[in-house]
């Protein structure tokens, strides 16, 4: 185990140089903790701020001196139930994957054993009506008893444990209830084959922790792990950078002990280790995850740079103007870290209703036995009926009323190619007004195909795509792809020559043939036209033009004019060229395009228009998307994203069609009023159930039969979720 020493190796320091500490708590089974560590953790002294991550299980804390002593908050923690671990990404999914384990193991257990102890239950129940003899009654019920009470114990300790972990804290949650049901059903079982009754609750006690283990089960599989991953942007970081010292020579070192003014050498192939300025070189980056441009960037002396871009061909030689947490690509890791953690704090309805719910069932059931008491009835019979208030009145229906739908609107989203990261991304996406969507790979195709072929005849188009062949430049990769798919296979000019950042040049034939850029090959046209990149081709006297650029996908008119009818307000922020955002507007009848913007930006805009009070949802897939994604109200990416997209987003589709957006929205909407159908249904039963219970017209055998149907009822409601009309018009 780590002691509170170790904790000074895990130290970090933000951009403002306090330190920082990521600590693993462990325990944490519901929406609570968050109030629980974060308020006992307000007033701590050296602490600025606490906040915790539900999903990731993450505390991040920051303190105003590097000689912060973190063992008062540790012990803090810990006297309120918790473990704490520095957090590590690999201590987290290794935490993860146990507790997972741990709750299929549970599940398999209750399911198995009350299996069986409901084969002995019908036994006992079609021999009370004929002749089963009470020694052989007697016995079934104590084989059951063998069976239950084990399995019991050891299946219902995720609720045992976050009950105790509630009433220690002075609070209450869904799972106190629970509890105390499940536990005073096998007591009363035990007591009553003592005493050789007709009647054991052995299998009510085994089939309530089953029902609301699948749904914790469930809960917790589409519960992702992915957003931990969003923070971490290692792909892109570079752990070694070469600096150049005056006298010529090379020294390797850690990103982050650059410092302002300092000369780096960054290799071809290599990533940009700082943020700075190109003192030395031509060449031409990829900045695509940090910009969302479609294609490549030239790139010289005296031009703005960024870490974690991709140095194509050239070596260059960068000023350092930011570094370590300074850069551009830190500020996108702070931006998904803190959107992520402001979105942590979200309650289910369930807990919330607990709040009220369990004492107001505990008060009923105990006024419910003083009042048979005090009419006379035996102290056996009151607490008979008391435990029927329990039982009839334990809430599985409501802890199952959102985990059903939960399941079954996920299902239906799978099987249309959408992948929830989060249950509650129905509630959230059933709330939206606005939806936001990138241009760049999500209302367009994410690879680039041609577009206009121009005047060209095939026979030149062969020549093009042979010599694109020798070309490792994106658009070049569309010419050849295009040409080889119209074509077939076609072989590479011998002895073409790629001159860095124009194009691609052979002799055939005696004469020269060129595909590049218009001044390349000596041809005056513009780069841009209508949102397409021009390749201009030129073969002796004979010359055209290639346009390159991002296809929509197929389905994007129909789509957009779908959200349009269902009255969505519908925006466009792109990190690309305005010409080539309002041209995809336009053809898409968008009007609110917005382009040229930088991850901040991006955040910017969303953050106004919740300010406005809409509820937005984003359709992104590049990284300077990911801050956008995590802080918007609810978020989509395409699986051809980059990966950390994909983990700051809520649900990932894959295929090519864009109506994924619209079946998530009508989906998830239908799944919201099924939701809230099945807190009326939960509702209803407790409002005709409990006053029979009450009234001592209901046994707890009754009483556990009825809270059965009750959770069968909102199971099978639930499925109304699968399917929503009209779903592809």
């Amino acid at each position: 185990m780590t002691t509170t020493a170790d904790y000074s190796t895990f130290l970090k320091q933000n951009g403002t140089g306090r330190p920082l500490l990521d600590l693993a708590v462990e325990g944490i089974v519901s929406a609570d903790a968050i109030t629980d560590i974060e308020g006992a953790l307000r007033h701590m002294p050296g602490l600025t701020s606490a906040r915790l991550n539900l999903t990731t299980r993450r505390l991040s804390t920051e303190w105003a001196t590097p000689d912060c002593d973190p063992a008062p908050a540790i012990a803090t923690l810990e006297k309120l139930g918790y473990r704490v671990a520095p957090f590590t990404s690999d201590r987290a999914e290794t935490d993860e994957d146990r507790r997972t384990k741990w709750l299929l193991r549970c599940l398999a257990v209750s399911g198995f054993a009350a299996i069986n102890v409901m084969l002995l239950s019908v036994s006992v129940w079609a021999g009370n009506v004929t002749d089963i003899t009470p020694e052989t009654r007697d016995l079934f019920h104590w084989l059951s008893a063998l069976i239950a009470l084990p399995a019991a114990g050891f299946a219902g300790q995720p609720f045992f444990y976050s009950a105790a972990q509630a009433l220690r804290a002075g609070r209450m949650n869904m799972d106190v209830p629970i509890s105390i049901g499940i536990t005073l059903a096998l007591g009363m079982s035990v007591y009553e084959t003592a005493h050789h009754a007709e009647h054991a609750y052995f299998d009510s006690a085994l089939m309530l922790i089953f029902f609301l283990l699948a749904g914790r089960v469930l809960d917790h599989a589409m519960r992702k792990r992915t957003r931990a991953a969003a923070a971490n942007l290692a792909a892109l970081r570079v752990p070694v950078a070469s600096r150049l010292n005056a006298d010529g020579s090379l020294t390797e070192l850690p990103p982050e002990a650059l410092h302002a003014g300092d000369v780096v050498l960054v290799r071809a192939g290599e990533r940009l280790a700082a943020d700075g300025m190109i003192l030395k070189g031509n060449s031409h980056l990829d900045e695509s995850l940090i910009t969302g441009e479609t294609s490549t960037k030239s790139v010289g002396p005296g031009d703005r740079v960024y870490a974690g871009t991709l140095n194509g061909a050239i070596a260059l030689q960068v000023q350092v103007a930011a570094a370590g947490t300074a850069t551009l690509l830190a500020d996108i890791e702070r931006l998904i870290d803190n959107a992520v953690l402001a979105r942590s704090a979200y309650v289910q309805v369930a807990d919330k209703v607990a709040q009220i719910y369990a004492p107001v069932v505990h008060i009923a059931a105990a006024l419910t036995a003083m009042g048979w008491i005090a009419l006379g009835a035996s102290v056996h019979d009151a607490l008979i009926i008391a435990i029927a208030v329990l039982i009839i009145t334990c809430p599985c229906a409501l802890a199952l009323a959102a985990p059903t739908v939960q399941v079954v609107v996920a299902g239906a989203l799978f099987r249309r190619g959408i992948l929830m990261k989060s249950g509650d991304v129905i509630e959230r996406m059933a709330e939206v007004d606005t939806v936001v969507f990138d241009k760049t790979g999500t209302l367009t195709l994410p690879e680039p195909t041609l577009i206009d072929t121009g005047d060209l005849s095939d026979t030149a188009l062969k020549l093009a795509g042979r010599l694109a062949q020798s070309s490792h430049h994106p658009l070049a990769r569309a010419v050849r792809d295009e040409t080889v798919a119209r074509f077939g296979p076609l072989e590479p000019i011998e002895g073409a020559e790629e001159v860095t950042g124009a194009g691609v040049k052979a002799l055939v034939d005696g004469v020269e043939l060129r595909l590049g850029s218009p001044a390349f090959c000596t041809l005056p046209a513009p780069v841009w036209r209508g949102g397409t990149s021009l390749i201009a081709f030129r073969h002796g006297e004979h010359t055209g033009f290639i346009g390159v650029g991002q296809s929509l996908r197929p389905d994007a008119r129909s789509t957009i004019e779908a959200l349009r009818r269902d009255g969505y307000r519908l925006i466009i922020l792109s990190g690309d060229h305005q010409q080539a955002t309002d041209a995809i507007g336009r053809s898409l009848g968008i009007e609110d395009c917005r382009a040229g913007l930088r991850p901040v930006e991006k955040l910017a805009a969303l953050e106004a228009l919740k300010a406005e009070g809409r509820v937005v949802l984003m359709v992104g897939d590049g990284l300077n998307d990911a801050p956008a994604l995590a802080a918007a109200s609810v978020s989509l990416s395409p699986a051809t994203g980059a990966d950390v997209t994909q983990a700051a987003a809520d649900a990932v589709f894959t295929g090519r069609k864009l109506g994924a957006v619209r079946d998530a929205l009508r989906l998830c909407g239908k799944g919201r009023r099924v939701m809230r159908d099945n807190f009326l249904l939960a509702l209803v039963y407790n409002l005709i159930a409990v006053p029979l219970a009450v009234a001592g017209f209901v046994t707890p055998l009754i009483a556990a039969a009825a809270m059965s149907g009750s959770s069968i009822i909102v199971t099978v409601n639930a499925l109304r979720a699968r399917t929503v009309k009209d779903l592809s018009q």
